[in-house]
Order: structure tokens, then C-alpha cells, then sequence
């Protein structure tokens, strides 16, 4: 067990599972959270920012050997659908700027983080298959703590637990996934836009270079203070 909000806590459990395991075929980065009020560790790494971003960056860049042992490597990374309308923030990743914190649309910037992260990552790793997908709105505990107005006016339109884990388990168990374009973002196993039209939420490829430079920077950092821990 790790807590993915603690990114020194992720760094080690990744150098254990590297130490412990010969090889990895799939990796789901599903855990995610929405955690109202502005929390900051002493690293400076917001709670929410910390678990559904950096945590999916330190998990992957870690664990890239032992994919590669494998013969089938796949990556998917849970987004959600919150981000279609969202446009990647460079000055503000963490959404801490402002006054008044937003878990909700904190976590819909962390979710269109995830999906360019799957496709810089789907290019700088073309031996690994990556994928992002959403899952639909299905009625789970973390929608119904996070999103109680929501889940309230949503019943009986949810999907199930299971509906909503569908394409991530066909995106890395399914001999047809093997095929799909790497990079991609899928819904009901299907390559769906990342944006909606008129949505003005896309980017420039200078800023997604951007965004995994400052995301290998806060790597540095959390492995430097592991470092520190150890001396």
C-alpha cells in the first residue's frame, strides 16, 4: 500500500516494486482524488496535484524498465471527461494561485494534464502501448463524497463500478487494444477528441514539452528529498 499523495512515499514503493518484481505488462494509474481546502506538503506539492498528476508521472517514469521486460507493455492512465473543456495552465499546475481553492477544477486541470502526458509519453516510449480513457460518470464512493449535488441529481443514471472499469481493462488485456494508435483517449472502447469544438482548451506542443519538463523538475525534487531522508 502507498499513499499516491506523498510523492517520496511513491518514489520508494516504486524502487522496491523495481527490486521485487523481474518484469510489469500493464500499468493503471486509476487512483485519483478531489480533497476540498488547499493542502500543502513540505515539498510544496498540493494534495490533489500530488496524487492525480505527479504521482501518475513518478509511477510511470519508474517503472518504464520493467515494462519494457515485457512482452506486451501497456500504460492506462484514468482520466475523466471533467477535462474536455479544460485548457492545460502552465502558470498555475497545481491550481493554488487563486484565493479561493477549486478541488473541482483542480481536478479537471489535473485530468487534461494526464491526457497530455499519455500522448508525450506515447512518443517518447513508442515501444510501450499508453492510452488515457474516461470512464463515464459511474456511482462510486468518490463521486458520491466529492460530488454529493451531483450524485444526488444523477440517480439512476450512473453507471456501475463495472461499466465504468470496462475500457480500461479492454485497453490492457484485449488483444484488439494491442492495435490502437498509442496516445490515444478512449471512451466505451472507442478513440474519442480530446477536446470539444469551440471549446478553446487546446495547446501548443511547446507548452506540453513544457509541462513534462516542470513535472521531471518536481521529480528531481521529491527524488532529492528522499535522498535526504536516507543520509
Amino acid at each position: 500500500m502507498v499513499d499516491l499523495s506523498k510523492p517520496v512515499d511513491v518514489l520508494k514503493f516504486a524502487a522496491k516494486f523495481n527490486e521485487e518484481q523481474e518484469k510489469l505488462d500493464v500499468l493503471v494509474n486509476n487512483a485519483g482524488c478531489m480533497v476540498s481546502g488547499k493542502n500543502i506538503d513540505s515539498l510544496g506539492f498540493e494534495t490533489n496535484f500530488a496524487c492525480n498528476s505527479l504521482a501518475v508521472h513518478i509511477l510511470t517514469e519508474k517503472l518504464i524498465p520493467l515494462l519494457r521486460k515485457s512482452t506486451d507493455p501497456r500504460v492506462v492512465n484514468v482520466s475523466s471527461g471533467g477535462m474536455l473543456t479544460e485548457k492545460l495552465n502552465l502558470s498555475d499546475l497545481q491550481s493554488i494561485g487563486g484565493r479561493n481553492f477549486d478541488a473541482t477544477a483542480a481536478y479537471a486541470q489535473q485530468k487534461r494534464q494526464q491526457v497530455i502526458m499519455t500522448e508525450m509519453c506515447a512518443e517518447k516510449y513508442p515501444d510501450i502501448k499508453f492510452s488515457s480513457m474516461h470512464p463515464g460518470w459511474a456511482d462510486t464512493p468518490a463521486v458520491s463524497e466529492s460530488l454529493p449535488s451531483f450524485h444526488a441529481k444523477m440517480q439512476g443514471r450512473l453507471r456501475s463500478p463495472a461499466q465504468g472499469a470496462d475500457t480500461a481493462v479492454w485497453l490492457t488485456l484485449s488483444p484488439a487494444a494491442k492495435l490502437i494508435q498509442s496516445g490515444d483517449f478512449f471512451q466505451d472502447r472507442v478513440a474519442v477528441a480530446t477536446h470539444l469544438p469551440l471549446a478553446w482548451s487546446k495547446s501548443s506542443r511547446a507548452d506540453h514539452e513544457a509541462l513534462m519538463s516542470e513535472l521531471n523538475g518536481m521529480l528531481t525534487k521529491v527524488q532529492q528529498a528522499s535522498e535526504n531522508q536516507q543520509s
